[in-house]
């Protein structure tokens, strides 16, 4: 008489028991959609590198860093930097490569994003090009940059604005082959306005997304709030 008791309320516990499971398991199935969903929508934030160009400092990217911040960067991902622009741009692609290593170090990241204006793309680009930055940089934008050299430097004599001129040997070795090597995101932006950049067409680069701008001058390149939204834009992807 025992054995239909026993068999009885072994069912009558194991189905509360197994509704519980299958709820249970239903919750399991539905958590990694959700994670993957929130993951794909969560925007890639490397850290920021922000490389001034000749006779500058770094004190002129806190408008641009201020509106990063404003839309979820942090400071701790946010680098402005200063060098010596006198010298050669390859001494300074040397420092930028310490920099980067420095960041990347600090931050656990595995690349950087590099923002330059003005003869700041030519020694981030030889970065890239010879001292294997190519691996260590996801995104680089050029505002206003000689990347084809400008007739402005034939106005200097310093290490550094010798390769701005246009044909000067380090445009053409920096030019030679892949404008834009390796798996990296290049983007540059260039105002007809720009008097400092002469001609406009150096700008642009082969195979990098090239953008016009309205009628702005070249300092006014990385202050202008609608080239940031396309840099911000760009880099964020």
């Amino acid at each position: 008489m025992t054995v239909p008791f026993l068999a009885f309320s072994k069912r009558f516990v194991l189905l509360p028991l197994s509704a519980a499971l299958l709820a249970g398991c239903g919750t399991l199935t539905q958590a990694p959609s959700e994670l993957s969903a929130q993951a794909l929508a969560a925007p890639v934030r490397h850290p920021v590198l922000f490389v001034h160009g000749f006779n500058s400092d770094g004190s002129i990217w806190s408008p641009m860093m201020n509106r990063f911040k404003q839309d979820g960067w942090t400071d701790a991902q946010l680098f402005s930097w200063s060098y010596d622009s006198f010298k050669s741009n390859a001494v300074t692609a040397d420092l930028l490569r310490q920099k980067v290593d420095a960041i990347l170090a600090q931050t656990g990241a595995a690349q950087v994003d590099i923002v330059s204006h003005s003869m700041g793309a030519l020694s981030s680009r030889y970065y890239l090009k010879n001292l294997g930055g190519t691996a260590k940089v996801d995104a680089w934008v050029s505002l206003g940059g000689p990347n084809h050299g400008t007739d402005f430097a034939l106005a200097c004599s310093t290490a550094s604005c010798i390769e701005m001129r246009q044909g000067s040997s380090f445009i053409k070795a920096l030019n030679s082959g892949d404008e834009t090597p390796g798996a990296v995101r290049y983007a540059t932006w260039w105002s007809p306005c720009d008097a400092v950049i002469n001609p406009n067409s150096s700008v642009p680069l082969s195979g990098a997304t090239n953008t016009k701008t309205s009628c702005l001058t070249h300092s006014s390149l990385y202050g202008d709030a609608t080239v940031y939204t396309q840099v911000r834009d760009f880099i964020g992807r």
